[in-house]
This record gives C-alpha cells, sequence and structure tokens, in this order.
C-alpha cells in the first residue's frame, strides 16, 4: 500500500501555518519535533474521515497541535488564524466570528441575516457546530489539534464546506493512563485591565481498557479594552469585558476490542458586556455639531447611551459509535446542539437617524428629547439542530481505500428583534397627530406594542439528506487516485413576521427554497521520490441558497425603494470548481519541509451582501460570475536542535467576473467585474522562530518564541469598495457644521508581533508572554448602521498585553 495510514504522537511544536489563496501548499504539517535529532515527526490526521500521516494527504491542510498553539499563545479561533495563512477571521466579539478561506468570500454576514449559509464548515470532531456569523468560540484547551481543510470539502462535510473545514480534535478519554491537567493564566490588557482564566483536564480510567471517563472544566475572565463614551461624557471603561465558562466531558466504553462507544457532553456560556467597536462617526456624537454638546472619540473610544450585552450559551451531545468488522470499520455519529445567542444593542443612534431626519416621520424631524430616546435593539437566536451520520470505511493495507456513508441534519432556528423606543409616541404625538392625522396608539400593530417600532419573529424548518462515496486507488508505489462523489437534497421552510413603523406589516407568511445536486472531486498524488510528492485536484463546493426578508418600506428612500425593491425574494445556491497543483517535500535529511501550491477557483452564483442604506436592510444577490486564484507558500526547518523557523506566506487574487446593476443600469453597491471580493487580503504572511536552551535551571528547559503576523488591506462588503460609500451625507441633527463627511472604508493593512519565554520540564511549565507588542490598532471589520448614516466604526483587537501562564501535569 502506497500511503501508510498509522497513529503517532502528538508532542512539540512546530509550524502549521498554510495560506489559503490561490496557488495553494499542500499543508505545510504543524509537526512534532524530535529533541534529541532535531527531525520532524510524523502528525496524523482525519480530514478524509481515516488516519493518515499529515505529508501523505493530497490536497492542502493545516494541523495545529495542542502543543504548537501554547507556544505560540494561540487561545482563540483568530489567532488560529493568525498562524494559518489564507485563513481568516472577522471577529465581532467572542461567539461571534465570521470565517473565510482561499479568498472566497461574499462580505460579512451579520446577525439580522439568519438565512444566510456559511461558506466554511466548523465541526467538533465529528459534529457539525457551524452557524454562518455565530461560530461558536470554543476553547483550545485540552485539544488534540486544530485541521484547517482548505478548499471545497463538500464530498465529505457537505454544505457549509464550500471554501474548507475547520475541525476541532478533541483529545479523547485514555483507557489506560489517568492523568491531571491544570493551567492558570493571568495578564493585563492595555496595562490594567486584567484578562486570565483557570482550566482543567481530568481522565479517569474506570475499567482499564474497557472504560475511562475525560472531564474539561474552564473559566476565563475577558478582560475589556473599549471605553464607552456616554451622553452625559462620563466613561464606561473597558466596557467590552465579560466571562466565559464551561465543561465538556466524554465517556469512553470498549466493552470488547471491536466495539467503542464515545458519549459526550459539552456546555459553555458566554457574557459580554459590550463590543470591539471603534467609532469613527456617531450621528450622536461627533465633533461637527453646533446645537449639541460635541464630542471627540478617542482611538479605543465608542458612544453608547446604555451598556450593551451579548450572551451566548451553548449544548451540545453526541454521540459516537465505532465497531470493527475487520475488513471495513462502521461508524455513527449522532449529535444534537443547541444555540440560545443573545444581543443587545444601543440603536439610539439608527433610530434617531430616522426620527430625527426631516421628511421621514415629521416634515422637520423630531426634535431632539424624542431622537436621542434610548432605543434597545434585541437580537434572539434559538436553535436546535440534529444530525446523524453513518459511513462505512475500509480498513487494512490493500490498494483499495474507500468510504461511503450517509447524513441527515434537521435545523429549528427561531430568530427575532424587538425596538423598543420606551415613551415615543407620548413625546411624538403632539407633533406626528396633526401632521399625520394618526390617532394614540397608532406605533401598535399585530405583533408590536405601543413604541416597539420594529419587531421581527422568523422561524426557519431546514432539512437535508446526502449520501456520499470516495474511494482511493493505488496504482503503484508511487501513484494514487481518489474520486468521490455527494448527492444531497434539502428543503427550507420559512414563516415570516414583521411589525412596527419601521417595517411593512407582514404576519405569518411563509416562504420556502429547495436544491438537489451532486459534487464530485477528484485528487491525484504522485510520490517523486520518499521526500517529494506532487499532488492535482478538482472538486466542487457548494452553499445552499435561501430567501430575502422584506425592505424595512416606510424608512427606506425613493431611490433605495426603487433600487432594492426590485431584487428576486429567493437567492439560488452559490457553487465552486476548484482547481489545484501542489507539491510536498521533507528536506535537509528530515530536519525541515517544503510545501507549495496553486489554485485556480471559478465561483457562480456568488451570493453577495449588498445594504439598502436608508432601508437599514440586506439584500442577497447571486453575482453570475467570480474568481480566485493564488499561490501559498511554506517553509519550515530546524537546522538544529535548538533552533527551529518557520515561514508562511499566501498571495491571493480573488474578484468578480460580472457586474449587477439597478433598473437604471447603474452598477450597483460596486458590484462590478474586476473588484475585489471583500474581507479577505491579497497578502498574508505568518513568521515564527522558537530558541531552545536544553538545561537552563536544574532539570528545566528553557525556550522564546517570536511570531509576527502581516495582514494586508480588505473591505468588509462589497459596496464598501463604492467612492461613494467613502462620502456621508449628514442628516441634520443637531445643526453640523459640515454637510459631508469623508472617511476610508478600505481596512487597513496591519502587522502584530508576539513573544512567548518560559521554562519547563516534562510535569511543569511556566511561560511569560506580551502579545500585540507595539500595541497595533488592527482594522478587522467595518461596522455600520443604516449604510454610513448612523454609525462607522471598525471592529479592533486587544491592545499590547503582558501576562504569565503556569502548567503542571499530574
Amino acid at each position: 500500500m502506497k500511503k501508510s495510514y498509522r497513529s503517532c504522537l502528538y508532542s512539540t511544536s512546530v509550524v502549521a501555518l498554510l495560506a489559503a489563496g490561490a496557488i495553494t501548499v499542500t499543508s505545510l504539517p504543524v509537526q512534532a519535533q524530535n529533541a534529541e535529532q532535531g527531525i520532524l515527526e510524523e502528525i496524523v490526521v482525519t480530514a478524509r474521515k481515516r488516519s493518515e500521516v499529515l505529508q501523505d494527504v493530497p490536497f492542502s491542510i493545516a494541523a495545529l497541535t495542542e502543543t504548537a498553539m501554547r507556544n505560540r499563545g494561540i487561545r482563540t479561533l483568530d489567532d488560529v488564524a493568525m498562524n494559518v495563512a489564507g485563513f481568516t477571521v472577522q471577529n465581532l466579539g467572542p461567539g461571534q466570528s465570521q470565517v473565510a478561506i482561499r479568498g472566497i468570500s461574499a462580505g460579512q454576514i451579520v446577525r439580522d441575516q439568519p438565512g444566510v449559509k456559511e461558506q466554511v464548515g466548523v465541526y467538533l470532531d465529528e459534529s457539525v457546530i457551524s452557524l454562518s456569523l455565530f461560530t461558536p468560540d470554543i476553547d483550545l484547551f485540552d485539544l488534540n489539534r486544530v485541521e484547517v481543510l482548505r478548499g471545497p470539502q463538500g464530498t465529505l462535510f457537505g454544505s457549509g464546506s464550500l471554501a474548507g473545514t475547520v475541525r476541532f480534535i478533541t483529545n479523547q478519554p485514555d483507557l489506560e493512563t489517568a492523568e491531571v491537567i491544570a493551567e492558570y493564566t493571568a495578564g493585563l490588557i492595555g496595562g490594567s485591565e486584567f484578562d486570565g482564566s483557570v482550566k482543567a483536564a481530568v481522565n479517569v480510567v474506570l475499567a482499564p481498557g474497557k472504560a475511562a471517563l475525560r472531564v474539561v472544566g474552564y473559566y476565563n475572565s475577558i478582560g475589556g479594552f473599549i471605553d464607552a463614551v456616554q451622553p452625559d461624557l462620563s466613561v464606561n471603561k473597558n466596557a467590552n469585558n465579560g466571562d466565559r465558562f464551561g465543561f465538556r466531558a466524554a465517556l469512553a466504553i470498549m466493552p470488547n476490542e471491536n466495539l467503542k462507544i464515545t458519549p459526550r457532553i459539552l456546555y459553555q456560556e458566554i457574557d459580554i458586556n459590550g463590543f470591539n467597536r471603534v467609532d469613527i462617526f456617531n450621528i450622536l456624537a461627533n465633533e461637527f455639531t453646533t446645537t449639541r454638546t460635541a464630542v471627540t472619540l478617542g482611538k479605543r473610544q465608542q458612544f453608547t447611551q446604555f451598556q450593551e450585552r451579548f450572551t451566548d450559551d451553548f449544548l451540545l451531545i453526541d454521540a459516537t459509535v465505532e465497531y470493527d468488522f475487520g475488513q471495513a470499520t462502521f461508524t455513527s455519529v449522532t449529535s444534537f446542539t443547541n444555540r440560545d445567542v443573545v444581543q443587545l444593542r444601543d440603536s439610539t443612534q439608527l433610530a434617531g437617524s430616522v426620527t430625527g431626519q426631516p421628511g421621514v416621520l415629521a416634515a422637520a424631524g423630531l426634535p431632539e428629547n424624542v431622537f436621542t430616546l434610548d432605543a434597545p435593539l434585541t437580537d434572539s437566536t434559538d436553535v436546535d439542530t440534529f444530525t446523524q451520520e453513518v459511513r462505512l470505511t475500509s480498513a487494512g493495507d490493500g490498494p483499495l481505500q474507500w468510504i461511503v456513508g450517509g447524513f441527515y441534519s434537521k435545523i429549528e432556528r427561531e430568530y427575532g428583534q424587538n425596538l423598543l423606543v420606551a415613551g415615543f409616541e407620548a413625546l411624538a404625538n403632539p407633533i406626528l397627530i396633526p401632521e399625520l392625522g394618526v390617532a394614540p396608539g397608532w406605533t401598535a400593530g399585530v405583533i408590536a406594542g405601543i413604541d416597539e417600532l420594529f419587531v421581527s419573529d422568523l422561524t426557519y424548518d431546514f432539512k437535508q439528506f446526502a449520501v456520499f462515496g470516495e474511494a482511493t486507488f493505488d496504482f503503484s508505489d508511487q501513484l494514487s487516485v481518489t474520486a468521490g462523489l455527494r448527492w444531497f437534497d434539502f428543503q427550507e421552510d420559512k414563516i415570516l413576521n414583521f411589525d412596527g413603523i419601521f417595517a411593512v406589516q407582514t404576519i405569518n407568511v411563509p416562504a420556502s427554497t429547495s436544491s438537489n445536486d451532486i459534487s464530485p472531486r477528484v485528487m491525484l498524488s504522485y510520490d517523486v521520490t520518499s521526500d517529494f510528492q506532487f499532488n492535482m485536484q478538482a472538486a466542487k463546493g457548494f452553499r445552499l441558497g435561501g430567501v430575502n426578508d422584506p425592505l424595512n418600506e416606510p424608512i427606506c428612500n425613493a431611490d433605495d425603494l426603487v433600487t432594492y425593491g426590485a431584487f428576486p425574494q429567493k437567492w439560488g445556491d452559490e457553487t465552486i470548481w476548484n482547481y489545484e497543483i501542489g507539491a510536498k517535500a521533507t528536506i535537509m535529511n528530515g530536519r525541515g519541509t517544503f510545501n507549495v501550491a496553486a489554485f485556480y477557483t471559478d465561483i457562480s452564483n456568488l451570493q453577495a451582501t449588498l445594504e439598502a442604506g436608508s432601508c437599514s436592510s440586506r439584500v442577497i444577490v447571486n453575482v453570475p460570475k467570480a474568481r480566485s486564484m493564488g499561490i501559498e507558500a511554506e517553509l519550515f526547518v530546524r537546522p538544529s536542535e535548538q533552533f527551529e523557523f518557520g515561514i508562511v506566506a499566501s498571495l491571493i487574487d480573488s474578484e468578480l467576473r460580472s457586474t449587477i446593476t439597478d433598473t437604471n443600469g447603474n452598477i450597483l453597491s460596486a458590484l462590478e467585474k474586476g473588484n475585489r471580493l471583500p474581507t479577505v487580503p491579497r497578502f498574508q504572511v505568518a513568521v515564527t522562530s522558537t530558541y531552545y536552551m536544553p538545561n537552563l535551571w536544574e532539570d528545566m528547559d528553557g525556550f522564546i518564541t517570536a511570531t509576527v503576523q502581516h495582514v494586508g488591506s480588505r473591505f468588509t462588503q462589497f459596496g464598501d469598495a463604492d467612492p461613494a460609500f467613502a462620502t456621508i451625507q449628514l442628516i441634520p441633527i443637531g445643526d453640523p457644521s459640515i454637510t459631508t463627511l469623508t472617511f476610508d472604508p478600505k481596512m487597513a493593512a496591519y502587522t502584530i508581533g508576539n513573544l512567548r519565554f518560559g521554562v519547563r520540564n516534562e510535569r511543569y511549565e511556566l511561560a511569560f508572554f506580551i502579545n500585540n507588542i507595539w500595541d497595533e490598532i488592527a482594522q478587522i471589520a467595518l461596522d455600520r448602521e443604516r449604510g454610513n448614516r448612523a454609525r462607522v466604526g471598525f471592529l479592533t483587537n486587544p491592545p499590547r498585553t503582558f501576562g504569565v501562564t503556569g502548567r503542571a501535569y499530574f
């Protein structure tokens, strides 16, 4: 048999950096190190739902081991992305991340787009945990590794894996060895705000070789770093602080050598007091007003009138059953997840931009005591997901390896918004009753009460069924060919409810969409020598379509109403064909690896998000053609026992190949042939080096690791590239001294450096760290309300952080 599918010890550190660009490097494995010989050891992954050596996988994959992540101070999915080139994350705060791979992106998905599906699938071991914007913020403690699979994975992982798949692989219960791992971290963000965590893992052998229990628990005190200026000019310091705690428990039962059953439960709560947003312009707090108090915001400041909040309760219950028949292994994975996500946002500037704007409700606009009323907007998401996968995988050492299986999922999702502006009618009626001829209580509707200016209540019922298969045949010791196929069928039913004076009253209106298709994949790998592999791949990926919500017509201006009201209610499936070629080489007599790959991806019916700015609505449209291509290369070397060095870089060119126009033939929201796809940098690079100092102090070895990551410039949405978007037409609230304000909507490139140093032995580790050494204020993504009319800001990263981590093994 050409490949050796075998297990291996996951130890020490190395770089798992791979650029997800147009030219794909078949993953530079994050590999364990042999401290005595300085030779790279093999890492085993399950990217094709079977165990195999990372360098043998014939497509681009990165795998960061727990040790590698710990050495680099990687604590979040954002940190993983910074160490895997071509893998990008837009972080809207804990539990609110949107990921992209290989330049394939249709723009930021925001909280009020529950019908938009993800482009990257996310799994915890075998269980699907993806949820478009709300990628679960899983704690990385006691993980075995994180796998990042680049390119379409639709054959084995299905919808949501259009651009790739991210897999969090946990440490499984050990049936033979009891152990305890404890870790404590304390840090200061920005020199003053505490940020820390307490974590522990316990493995208990209940019956040697037969049963074991592994329990992991953690608590994070999340330090804030954004100051919120209040209307009286007082400052709520570090407003985005919060807490996260959780646990997971897995029980492994092996009644005989052929059968293994692993039930598991994971529960996590996140409670954050604000958002990592820096305001550039806020209609209620700026330096241009002449009749209200002028406000000038600082470099890490925002304006709010009350405390914002985000909570996320996540429950996962799953069970994996494996039975070894000898020539094949049967696997069943059953999972149930529940997510309960609630966001409380200060939308006073959004409501004020409507109520205070002349001609929308009142001819002259409503006065300051109305448009400055607190306007809390509550977003609620409650999702129940059930999945069942069964598969049969070949075993043995024959030339043919195969897998066949079936998949079923059912998702029930409820989403709602409520904009309650208490006291609005009492203050507005003396003006609006004479002007509009309304009667008291006019703001109430069927599901909206008095002063509830906007209410939505949406339910989704989503079902999917798929069958899949893939086979690899070794034609010789050098040549292998893989072919796979997935057939899927899905149905989504939706009930729409909208009410309030900002909305078109829509009560219990049904909508639905459905699809079925086939996703194939073909791969070839050829071992030129035992140290050099050449591979090729062609694969199709897909993302399911959906149904648009109606525009908020009462607050739309005439132009936006005509332009955005003309688009179809439904948007179709997005599909891609990915073509890649790559090579992997082991160099320096096993002391280094060099991987390189290139890809070209054709994208059909890209699901582009458009902002109907004045309507405070979003519309999804299909852009017929787009493409992404690029190059990525990765080098890791350990020239001596004491020094290792890694660098990975990607260069991506992704752009539209079609133009979308409005009813008058004008290019719409920069959807023009040749324009960049949003959220993804053209260039990304990460460099990591570690110096080891054996026997630095008694039996303790010293180490020092430096990491530098550079991320190029990006746009957040397609429309941000429209020159007109860079100019804010100021609504005459507070009689501003200017009528227009310009800003740069392109998110600037940034470079961040981290340093970690300490001592360790087999039982203890003490490490000091400095993250964001030069205190870079990174522009991660643009954040806006009502286009650019109400507020414009950007999401950012934590400032310079000093800290220490202690770890013990028993």
